[in-house]
């Protein structure tokens, strides 16, 4: 029986993921009537975490316990990866102790490795090279308030970064347009432009990838990692703002979506962030209830069909 991983949204069908959103909707509507869903009692999610995180950890931490289970929160001070311990070596122990993995860090190559050597399934928690997990809330929050994203319109606004990444996986996965707008030198990975070619446009202008467009996100123009670009950010990225005027590019009905945190006045105006058309709250949330139905996935349904 294969382990199953998940550190891209092309480890799973489209299939699978469309059931994974419609099981974080279950969950969200049991969470809500305050109904105990607890299949995982004893089960222990060790979490990893090279990056700094406030949804990612407390999602993470939190769904486990709602689940039945208990988590355990690393950082590169309480382990010996943070003192040289190969990554192998840490893969074999704790697989042996814990039941899931959660690793939030910089280079996406560790945590392949990990997940090469661990015994139990690894879920990424983000990497410089995409942030899988935080597509899950998205797409969860734009069904929730419009519907099936099939054929819709995304418009992506800035930095052609690991969120940027992971919406071109998503546009393969679930068949929307992916418009991408960022300034020349800024594009997102290469490889993942080619394979989602029938699905993403490259533009400049952010008011045309906007136009008539069912979504538009964006996320900071320095991501962890990237502070000391910022002043050169700062300039090339101004005229990327998403503001009042670009999302009435959008149609009326649409939304706005950021992973946060949100620097105001910078990549979008607090009139559009904190406006009617803003969904983040929602998007933030369901960071719990589709990293539930995941870890459901990967503990229950995944072993059950291996």
């Amino acid at each position: 029986m294969k382990t199953r991983h998940f550190l891209s949204l092309l480890d799973l069908t489209p299939a699978e993921l469309q059931q994974l959103l419609h099981r974080a909707a279950e969950l969200k509507a049991l969470h809500r009537k305050g109904e105990h869903y607890t299949p995982f009692p004893q089960k222990v999610l060790g979490m990893i975490f090279d990056k700094a995180s406030t949804r990612t950890r407390i999602s993470f931490d939190a769904g486990m316990v709602q689940l039945g289970g208990s988590a355990i929160f690393l950082s590169p001070r309480d382990t010996q990866l943070g003192r040289g311990e190969p990554i192998e070596d840490t893969a074999r122990v704790l697989s042996s102790m814990v039941d899931i993995v959660m690793i939030r860090t910089f280079e996406h190559g560790n945590v392949k490795r990990f997940a090469e050597y661990s015994k139990v399934p690894v879920i990424n928690g983000l990497t410089d090279y995409n942030h899988p997990c935080q597509l899950l809330a998205d797409l969860q929050t734009f069904i929730e308030h419009c519907g099936d994203i099939r054929k819709r319109i995304v418009a992506w606004i800035g930095d052609g970064n690991n969120m940027c990444n992971s919406y071109l996986e998503a546009a393969c996965q679930f068949d929307f347009q992916l418009r991408i707008a960022v300034p020349p030198g800024y594009e997102p990975d290469a490889d993942l432009l080619k394979r989602a070619a029938d699905h993403v446009v490259l533009l400049r202008d952010p008011m045309a990838a906007a136009r008539n467009a069912d979504v538009v996100t964006t996320d900071v123009w320095a991501s962890m990692g990237r502070e000391a670009e910022e002043a050169r950010r700062v300039r090339d990225f101004t005229p990327y703002q998403v503001t009042a005027a670009m999302m009435a590019q959008a149609r009326p009905d649409a939304i706005f979506l950021h992973c946060l945190p949100a620097h105001r006045g910078e990549e979008v105006s607090a009139e559009v962030i904190d406006g009617p058309q803003s969904r983040v709250w929602d998007q933030a949330e369901n960071r719990l209830h589709s990293q539930k139905a995941l870890m459901e996935f990967l503990l229950l349904d995944a072993k059950s069909s291996g």
